[in-house]
């Protein structure tokens, strides 16, 4: 299935302070907690610091918490010159070499104090979004475009120039590569169902 992006997706996080924290999606499992979850998906959450307030937000699926994964994930979310603050996790150990101002809020991974406020705000409105819009209904197959969506909402949501919303909408609908019916169905539980009329003709 295509990966597409949003333009909106690929813009990075202009120089600044931001957060940086992971979250898993997906349902409760019988297994190690932590970055060593299995069966779930790992999602990093960057938000650009505005005061006590979250600025922009950014949101990566990676494969794992290593550190080629996370760091990889910060390069495409956030611009070179940025301070990056985190946890001690050594996945993002590197973050000062690749030319970013790295702060540790909390020397240990574990948990405790919650020194990445906007970063767990963010996981829990996520959350409860996907929750009550999709009801559980989301596949991991598609779990991008699902933060595509919440980001593109969030970074707009003070916006009062509608007509500017209609064009980012637009434009993001000709950048984005066409999904076909058997790449959305892909790896959706249960019998497959082949789509009704709708009154459109599909494209060849």
């Amino acid at each position: 299935m295509p990966t597409a992006r949003t333009p909106a997706r690929s813009r990075v996080i202009v120089p600044g302070t931001v957060q940086v924290d992971e979250t898993y999606i997906g349902g409760t499992r019988q297994g190690k907690r932590g970055r060593g979850a299995a069966g779930k998906s790992l999602v990093v959450i960057a938000v650009q610091e505005e005061g006590s307030q979250a600025g922009r937000i950014r949101l990566q699926r990676v494969a794992d918490a290593s550190g080629a994964s996370l760091q990889a994930a910060v390069q495409k979310m956030i611009e070179p010159g940025a301070v990056v603050r985190t946890d001690g996790w050594s996945g993002y150990n590197g973050l000062n070499s690749l030319g970013y101002r790295h702060e540790i809020v909390r020397k240990s991974e574990s948990l405790g104090d919650n020194l990445l406020p906007l970063c767990n705000r963010q996981a829990g409105l996520l959350k409860r979004w996907l929750a009550g819009t999709y009801q559980g209904a989301v596949s991991p197959e598609h779990l991008e475009y699902y933060l595509d969506e919440y980001t593109f909402r969030f970074n707009r949501r003070t916006s009062t120039h509608r007509g500017k919303l209609f064009y980012r909408l637009l434009q993001n609908a000709v950048t984005t590569e066409a999904v076909t019916y058997d790449g959305i169905a892909r790896g959706l539980r249960g019998r497959r169902r082949r789509p009704q009329h709708i009154g459109v003709t599909a494209a060849k």
